[in-house]
C-alpha cells in the first residue's frame, strides 16, 4: 500500500497575486502534490483553506497517513474545530510537515506552544540549506546542502522549543543564518519543520526540495499502532495487582474524570 499524503494549501496568494499565478498556475498545494506523486509509494492529493471543512473532514483525515501543511496570509480563518481534529491525529500517529511560512499556523503553534516568530526578509537573496545530520533518513540523496537563487530570508532567533534534531541549517546571503529543518514527537505523531518554500520563487520544483518531501513523507508516516488519549478511570477490581479502596474518594463508581 502506498502512503496517503493530503497536501494543504491556503490558496490565497495564487488567486491574488500575479507573480505565484504566474509560477504557480495550479496552485503550490497541486505543484507540491505532483512532486510527491513521483514517488511510487506515495499517494499524494490536495486540498484548500476555501473547500468544506477546509479539505479537512474527519474522514479525509481518517486517510490520511501524512499531512502537508502550507499557510501564510489566512492563518486567522482556520477554524479551531479544524484545528483540534489535525492535533487529534497528530498525537494519534499522523505525521505532519509544516512548510515555510506555515510556522505562524494555527496548529504549528499548538503543537509547539510558543508564538514560533522569527525575523525575516524578502530581497529574492541566495540560500544554502546546510545539512547538519547526515545520517537522517530526510536528508538521503540529498548532498551536502541545497542551495536555492533565490529566497525569502528567514533570521534567528526562531522561537521553538527545542527539536529532537535540527536537519538543516541555512545560510543566507545577507549574513543570517536559520534552523530550516527541525524535527519533533507530539504523542504518537512525526512533526518535521521545513524553511524553503516563499510563493513568489519556484522552490517546489527543485529537485532537491521535492526529494526532502518525498524523504520526509517516508519518514513521518505512522508506525505502530494508533495512540488513543482516553484518559479512563481504572476500578480498584481491575489493578493488575490486588488492593483494598481505602479512604472516601471524590467520585462515585463510573463517573467520568474532569479534563
Amino acid at each position: 500500500m502506498t502512503i496517503k499524503v493530503t497536501v494543504w494549501g491556503e490558496n490565497v496568494h495564487e488567486k491574488t497575486n500575479k507573480v505565484v499565478a504566474r509560477i504557480y498556475p495550479d496552485g503550490m498545494h497541486n505543484c507540491i502534490a505532483e512532486g510527491l506523486n513521483e514517488d511510487k509509494a506515495i499517494t499524494a492529493t490536495s486540498v484548500t483553506l476555501q473547500d468544506k471543512e477546509h479539505g479537512l473532514t474527519e474522514e479525509k483525515l481518517e486517510n490520511t497517513d501524512v499531512l502537508i501543511w502550507w499557510g501564510h496570509a489566512a492563518h486567522g480563518d482556520v477554524s479551531d474545530e479544524i484545528v483540534d481534529r489535525v492535533q487529534q491525529r497528530v498525537l494519534e500517529g499522523m505525521g505532519l510537515l509544516v512548510l515555510h511560512s506555515g510556522h505562524y499556523a494555527k496548529i504549528f503553534k499548538r503543537l509547539m506552544g510558543t508564538t514560533c516568530s522569527l525575523k525575516w526578509r524578502e530581497a529574492g537573496e541566495r540560500e544554502r540549506l546546510w545539512v547538519v545530520n547526515p545520517g537522517h533518513p530526510i536528508v538521503q540523496g540529498v548532498g551536502d546542502y541545497i542551495e536555492l537563487p533565490h529566497t525569502e530570508m528567514y533570521g534567528e532567533p526562531f522561537a521553538v522549543p527545542n527539536p529532537d534534531e535540527v536537519i538543516f541549517i541555512s545560510a543566507f546571503e545577507g549574513g543570517e543564518v536559520f534552523r530550516s529543518g527541525l524535527v519533533y514527537r507530539r504523542g504518537n505523531g512525526k512533526i518535521f519543520y521545513f524553511r524553503p518554500g516563499h510563493e513568489t520563487y519556484p522552490i517546489y520544483y527543485d529537485d532537491k526540495v521535492k526529494r526532502v518531501l518525498k524523504n520526509a513523507v517516508k519518514w513521518s508516516q505512522p508506525e505502530g499502532s494508533r495512540w488513543i488519549d482516553s484518559c479512563p478511570c481504572v476500578p480498584a477490581d481491575q489493578a493488575p495487582n490486588p488492593i483494598e479502596v481505602k479512604g472516601e474518594g471524590l467520585h462515585q463508581a463510573g463517573e467520568e474524570g474532569f479534563k
